[in-house]
């Protein structure tokens, strides 16, 4: 079966070098056919690419997502027989709806051999406010059907800008992963696991802690939360807001409100039916009632000495809540990443990888949301 991969975003916003980046480092050992769909024009980009040894068909003769329905399914089994690749790449029309490009595909998934993998939007962080007054509907489809968004040229934006981007962006999608370091300094596989498999770091932790409690029975409180699977307020819903694996990407397509999501499979399962080990009948308790998570997406930087004071500080009062974990992923001020990972009495600091974005998650029970925005200075 053969992948298919979306990347969407306006002229100029760094699709093609995005594209660069995932052929070199990303799909290294696969057979890999990039389609571009240009607006009127030759493919400008037909050449340099080319000279990577990648094969093009280029369709010149109008937007994929208007009236190329047909002429697109005829291309793509075209390319599937000659070329038998492991993966194909879309570049469409930077005027198109990504919506109108995901319906093509798969009005044709019937009639060939192709899986829809992955649907990925590039933003310039500098433009965003004005794209999204400018071209609000074109503009807010692509943001809205996207499973995960690039910011570009966050390195040479302010840091207030790419913060008032995030926070646009996060307002038109709330599940998708944005990644806001630049690209050249991530790792290409790193790149292709956040488009495939955006899995937000409440979501990690969750499913961490639901495999220790399913192993170890009971946590420190006296109660066993096996039965509580933790899907309460993450079903699209969490601080970072990314509800992705579960619903293998399709959420967004099937649906018709106006944010463009199927909300159909977001139901909220609270298994509390019965007794625990502990005695207490939990039958009208919800998982958010034993403990609530609060995460965040930040692009502020950070010392390892300014974050121990912040952990110790979280370690040691009760003002933030009882707290059962913290862990994240930190931007440096040295250009470094700073992870770090707190339970009770317990902390590791640690120099790590570039992430695709700062990102920060606290578990626990009765926290003070605003408290934990001022302690780690995002408030």
């Amino acid at each position: 079966m053969v992948k298919i991969d979306i990347i969407s975003g306006f002229l100029g916003a760094g699709k093609t070098t995005l594209i660069k980046k995932l052929l070199k480092d990303g799909f290294q050992g696969e057979q890999v056919v990039l389609i571009e769909n240009e607006f009127g024009e030759i493919g400008i980009d037909g050449g340099f690419l080319k000279e990577a040894g990648i094969q093009i068909r280029e369709m010149n003769s109008g937007c994929i997502c208007c009236s190329l329905v047909g002429d697109f399914g005829t291309s793509l089994k075209e390319v599937v027989t000659k070329y038998n690749p492991d993966r194909i790449l879309i570049e469409p029309s930077g005027v198109g709806k990504l919506s109108d490009v995901i319906k093509a595909v798969q009005g044709v998934q019937d009639e060939v051999d192709i899986k829809l993998n992955s649907y990925t939007t590039v933003v310039d962080a500098k433009k965003c406010k004005m794209y999204m007054k400018n071209f609000g509907e074109f503009f807010d489809n692509q943001i809205q059907y996207a499973g995960a968004i690039i910011m570009s040229r966050t390195d040479i934006a302010s840091e207030k800008k790419v913060q008032e981007s995030l926070e646009l962006l996060r307002s038109l999608n709330k599940d998708a992963a944005i990644i806001t370091t630049p690209i050249e300094n991530l790792d290409g596989k790193k790149l292709v696991e956040v488009m495939e498999h955006p899995v937000s770091l409440e979501q990690e932790m969750l499913e961490e802690e639901h495999e220790h409690h399913h192993h170890d029975g009971e946590c420190g409180c006296g109660h066993d939360h096996e039965e509580h699977e933790h899907h309460h307020h993450h079903d699209g819903e969490c601080g970072c807001g990314h509800d992705h694996e579960e619903h293998e990407h399709h959420h967004h397509h099937d649906g018709e409100c106006g944010c463009g999501h199927d909300h159909e499979e977001h139901e909220h399962h609270h298994h509390h039916d019965g007794e625990c080990g502990c005695g207490h009948d939990h039958h009208h308790h919800h998982a958010d009632e034993v403990f609530t998570s609060w995460g965040r997406e930040t692009i502020k930087k950070y010392t390892r000495e300014g974050l121990e004071k912040i952990l110790e500080a979280l370690s040691e009062s009760d003002k933030y809540g009882i707290i059962l974990r913290a862990k994240g992923m930190l931007p440096a001020e040295d250009g470094t990443w700073i992870y770090f990972d707190m339970v009770p009495e317990e902390t590791e600091i640690r120099e790590g990888a570039p992430e695709y974005t700062g990102r920060l998650c606290v578990i626990g029970s009765k926290l003070d949301e605003h408290a934990l925005e001022e302690l780690f200075g995002i408030a």
